[in-house]
């Protein structure tokens, strides 16, 4: 039995170019409500993440969104969600989705999505926090990263024991099956971020 109860997911702004990713974000949101996980997300209404919440919204999920002012000036932010935090940076955004966060699950996405879940990785790598760390491999969107973090391993920028810090999922039901059977950690050291 798992004892995760809010997790953070990063995801796309854009839907991108292939169908099965808002399908993976539309089936990942609906089973998190389903299960009773509360969704912690970047606050967008567009993209993976308006998928992502809507799913969580429409199955009777609590969906927590965490956005920037300044994005909510570019009319992106979701107003339908149980909770909308505003925070006053980037930086606030993640560090308030980490402290709120059991668990991470990284879906596919751009460049925000990469910095976000490399963002993480690296906390746990500095052993500011023990929380589970996903990503989502949806299609084979998750090579590129994994391609990346081998890379600064054989080059020797980063140790072996970075493939240790997270878990490559196949797909949203292997991710959902995980997070049932993963415990949370300790709260981490968010003073330090």
């Amino acid at each position: 039995m798992s004892d995760v109860h809010t997790v953070a997911v990063f995801c796309g702004a854009h839907a991108g170019h292939d169908p099965i990713f808002r399908t993976a974000a539309t089936e990942l949101g609906r089973t998190m409500a389903r299960t009773g996980m509360r969704l912690v997300y970047g606050g967008g209404r567009v993209g993976l993440m308006g998928a992502l919440a809507d799913a969580a919204l429409a199955a009777g999920g609590q969906v927590i969104g965490i956005i920037p002012d300044f994005l909510t000036r570019w009319e992106v932010a979701h107003e339908g969600v149980s909770e909308l935090i505003i925070t006053d940076s980037m930086h606030s955004r993640k560090r308030r989705m980490f402290e709120l966060a059991d668990a991470f699950v990284s879906l596919p996405g751009g460049l925000g999505t990469l910095d976000e879940t490399i963002e993480i990785i690296t906390w746990r790598q500095l052993k500011l926090h023990d929380k589970p760390i996903l990503v989502c491999d949806v299609a084979g969107s998750a090579a590129p990263l994994l391609a990346a973090i081998e890379a600064a391993i054989e080059s020797g920028f980063a140790a072996p024991e970075a493939r240790q810090l997270f878990e490559r999922t196949d797909g949203v039901r292997h991710t959902v099956e995980r997070l049932q059977h993963l415990h949370a950690a300790n709260g981490g050291a968010a003073g330090r971020l």
